[in-house]
């Protein structure tokens, strides 16, 4: 049997608006007035030199960029309205465009819960691969977003070759990840086009992407600027995400985080355009509230949803593809908290239309750490996205008036040729869900059992390469600092 209509990556949103239209174009003509007045701190040479020769007003010794509304404003024509981030084997494209929907893991956490133990415990470089494995197998989880850190691993200029490789190593869907520094970024862009067939067929069809970042409150800082640009040249998707946080880094008032997002965002775009024109540049919101008890970031609260559907629609407004959040919480188990919070917080994001949703699956904790069961359970909760996605389709078929005339009052329709040809299309079908009544024999079963189950199956597997074996060898003998282990099966590559 095929792939289900609701179980396709990209079905357009059922919109969610938290934003009237007023609303829409005050925070769009306030984003331009705080950019314009405000500006931007800017600390990378390449980008401050480039805000200059685009026409900003500019100050050496603060570091401080304005931006005039014209500068913006081309910058935002100039990006592209549709970024695909092409998966390997071309069977999981994610199209961010218009209100098109797709999901994905996130959070570079630096703790999991050990599916041996249940007990927290640092990340590593094996699960890395690990997570890149179970996304692979989860058919509602669209883009492989690195969410864990490889804490065994000291040297900045080794993370990224580590954590991209590995996960690349583990799936074909689409890889994106954050960079902590230039060297392992010029790395793992070698490492992906030696992967690709060489440079253009990398940017023709570039099957990762890469997460920079706003330092809220408006300031670009050095290594994550010129890693913009270096990107930017390239013609590589870059994310230019900000995280402003209630009542700290922007104003308390999700209007006022609102408007912080989108101006600040949208500089991190009009810097990838002032480096080069048509660049693909995404939108990133990424921000949430603060415990007004402690002052600590938030997760799972349902403002932070609010502000990221928010976001979404300004994203629409400007026609820029979006890199949002959802599917967080604050739970330290996978428990009802966990699975309310990141039910609600997933359904909001998802039928504001963002293109794709990030930290989705899997993380829990403040964004802290990953449960390989929670991630299971949330592969679950979005597929029944998905299916409120799709909606009702009314056609005459699925009307069935004929049907139901010609049948009359009183029969039922279980056996007729209708009913066989839509029951299994039109429904989701949960996979951890326990629907079997008291007195059957798994009736005691679990969903977090069945996610478990899951989970051990996927360790229990043959570990497969997802990379040629020649390649794989190539990365391996170019860039020895990849630590790899022997239970990999790749005849002729793999190291010890």
């Amino acid at each position: 049997m095929g792939t289900l209509a609701h179980e396709r990556p990209g079905i357009p949103a059922s919109p969610y608006r938290p934003l009237t239209s007023s609303d829409v174009r005050k925070i769009s003509d306030a984003a331009f007035t705080v950019l314009e007045k405000c500006g931007m701190q800017v600390h990378s040479p390449t980008g401050f030199e480039a805000f200059k020769a685009a026409g900003a007003d500019v100050d050496a010794e603060s570091r401080v960029v304005r931006l005039p509304r014209s500068l913006v404003e081309d910058a935002i024509s100039s990006n592209p309205s549709s970024i695909t981030l092409y998966s390997r084997d071309g069977k999981c494209d994610a199209v961010l465009e218009e209100n098109r929907v797709h999901y994905g893991t996130g959070g570079t956490a630096i703790y999991v819960l050990d599916p041996d133990t249940g007990e927290r415990r640092p990340s590593t470089a094996e699960d890395v691969a690990l997570n890149a494995r179970m996304v692979d197998a989860l058919e509602n989880i669209h883009v492989f977003t690195i969410n864990v850190f490889p804490n065994e691993i000291d040297n900045k200029d080794e993370i990224d070759t580590n954590r991209f490789f590995h996960s690349l190593d583990n799936t074909t869907k689409h890889v994106m990840g954050g960079i902590y520094s230039m060297a392992g970024c010029r790395k793992v862009v070698e490492m992906a086009r030696m992967i690709a067939g060489g440079e253009e067929e990398l940017r023709r069809k570039p099957f990762v992407s890469f997460i920079t970042l706003i330092i809220s409150p408006f300031k670009v800082d050095k290594d994550y600027g010129e890693m913009t640009c270096y990107l930017a040249r390239e013609g590589l998707p870059v994310v230019v995400p900000t995280e402003p946080i209630c009542g700290t880094t922007s104003p308390i008032t999700l209007a006022g985080n609102v408007l912080t997002h989108v101006a600040e965002t949208l500089a991190g775009v009009a810097l990838v355009q002032c480096v080069n024109k048509g660049a693909p540049g995404s939108c990133g919101s990424v921000g949430s509230i603060t415990d007004l008890k402690t002052m600590d970031h938030l997760g799972g609260p349902i403002e932070r949803a609010i502000i990221n559907a928010a976001v979404s629609q300004m994203a629409q407004h400007f026609r820029i593809p979006l890199y949002s959040t959802g599917g967080t919480s604050d739970a330290k188990e996978v428990d009802i908290q966990a699975a309310y919070e990141s039910a609600m917080s997933s359904l909001l994001v998802a039928m504001s239309g963002a293109n794709y949703i990030h930290d989705i699956a899997g993380l829990m904790e403040a964004d802290l750490t990953v449960s390989y069961e929670k991630l299971v359970m949330d592969n679950e909760i979005l597929g029944m996205c998905q299916r409120v996605l799709r909606g009702i389709e009314v056609n005459d078929d699925t009307l069935a008036t004929d049907l139901i005339v010609e049948k009359g009052p009183g029969n039922d329709f279980l056996a007729e040729e209708h009913t066989v040809r839509h029951m299994r299309g039109e429904f989701f079908v949960p996979k951890l869900a326990n629907r079997n009544k008291r007195q059957a024999s798994d009736a005691a079963e679990s969903a977090l059992s069945r996610a478990r189950r899951f989970v051990q199956e996927i360790r229990a597997a043959e570990h497969q390469s997802r990379l040629p074996a020649e390649t794989r060898q190539s990365i391996l003998n170019k860039y020895p600092e990849v630590r790899v282990w022997p239970q990999v099966k790749c005849a002729d590559t793999t190291r010890k």
